[in-house]
């Protein structure tokens, strides 16, 4: 069952909340955190992408860059811009966008849970984005990246968490610049603790990591490098928000390739209609209507893809439009074996918008892009349980937690 805990959070004055809070460290460029946090000495970018406050020519990987991030929590710390929470607690975060509403549970979740696959992966992970992350938990003593998890919605949990949202006030409500809007709430009553750590240790069997697999790895992986045997202690534990599946809002995820492997588009579109049905559209981008249908655009025009019966397989990977679009096109078509290390293919989430696609094509950048319909959090349920890992950037979920708003400390600062 999923072992979880309350925690004392190193978290903002109200005050300073909407200042602090910042889009996570893994979703934008070094530029684009350079320019979020100019002029708000306040954002947590000074802390989780660190290398914003040092020269261009200095590595985002060097020692300087966690020193700096080390110096920088001290000194938010020393202003009084974020202090600790005196208790252990539990927090509930409600995110709002376009009208809809998702609320998860923050709390501290096992790495032995992680390890012994209680807490369920679907991705593989890459050595160089653990070590980066690793080294910034050992440096800073602070677990500042959240882990987005989800579980089978249980209607005891449900029911507690909209009574404590409904009865209680928020210590943190603001709109972020991007619409969203975020409000938490601080569960520090010890009968309440007691129950949510209850439900879910009888009533949850298990997790999934729906957003942050080299967050969680490299919170688990730092473990072992904590010196005193209190840092270890708390490093047994690590920094989610847990979210009912029901709640959950995942957004295509799509690609562009910069070249057409040597064909001239004619050859292209000839090879692509082996396994798939292929009708031009017009200039209007294209939303994937449903599964194993897909965007693309080439030279000014979009078309819609719809995969032939009998080219796929219906197994839980075989089935996913990411899968279909590699094995039958990606890979025969384009050359690209391998979408984690091939250079030609880039990847698009989907709050970009396709428009975004479109742009990338008439610049001149790209050759062609492809819009899918998005995966489903049950198919994702469904590659976990199997053992099975999902094609490299298969999943965009919106909104995002902020960081800065709830950190889990492990080390002495």
């Amino acid at each position: 069952m999923a072992h979880i805990q309350p925690f004392k959070a190193l978290r903002p004055d109200p005050q300073f909340a909407a200042g602090v809070a910042s889009r996570p460290y893994d979703v934008m460029s070094r530029s684009e955190a350079k320019d979020e946090a100019r002029g708000n000495p306040n954002s947590f970018l000074h802390i989780t992408r660190s290398e914003i406050d040092l020269p261009d020519t200095v590595s985002a990987y060097d020692e300087q860059v966690y020193q700096t991030a080390k110096s920088n929590l001290k000194a938010f710390l020393s202003r009084n811009v974020l202090f600790k929470e005196a208790k252990p607690c539990y927090y509930l975060y409600r995110l709002t966008m376009n009208g809809r509403s998702q609320s998860g549970l923050v709390c501290v979740s096992s790495v032995e849970d992680y390890n012994k696959d209680i807490i369920k992966k679907h991705e593989f992970t890459r050595p160089e984005k653990e070590n980066d992350r690793i080294q910034h938990i050992v440096n800073t003593g602070a677990q500042t990246g959240n882990v987005f998890l989800a579980y089978r919605n249980v209607a005891a949990i449900d029911e507690f968490i909209a009574n404590w949202q409904t009865q209680r006030g928020a210590v943190y409500d603001f709109t972020a610049e991007d619409g969203v809007k975020h409000e938490i709430w601080v569960i520090n009553n010890d009968k309440a603790i007691e129950t949510i750590t209850q439900l879910f240790e009888t009533e949850v069997p298990c997790t999934y990591i729906a957003d942050g697999h080299h967050r969680a790895a490299s919170a688990a992986k730092s473990q072992a490098l904590f010196t005193s045997e209190r840092a270890k202690a708390k490093a047994d534990w690590f920094l989610t928000t847990l979210f009912p599946a029901d709640q959950l809002y995942i957004m295509d995820y799509n690609r562009v390739v910069t070249d057409l492997n040597g064909l001239s588009k004619e050859a292209f579109l000839e090879k692509t209609a082996t396994h798939f049905t292929v009708e031009a559209i017009g200039r209007k981008p294209l939303r994937p209507a449903g599964l194993h249908e897909f965007g693309m655009y080439l030279d000014k025009t979009w078309y819609r893809l719809t995969a032939k019966e009998g080219t796929y397989s219906n197994d839980p990977i075989g089935v996913l439009d990411v899968t279909i679009l590699q094995d039958n096109l990606l890979a025969p078509v384009l050359g690209i074996v391998d979408q984690r290390t091939d250079k030609r293919i880039d990847f698009v989430g989907g709050i970009r918008g396709l428009e975004a696609l479109q742009e990338r094509v008439d610049s001149g950048e790209m050759a062609v892009a492809f819009s899918l319909y998005p995966v489903t959090i049950h198919q994702l349920f469904d590659i976990a349980d199997s053992g099975n890992v999902m094609p490299p950037k298969s999943t965009w979920f919106e909104p995002k937690l902020r960081d800065g708003l709830l950190t889990h400390l492990v080390g002495q600062l």
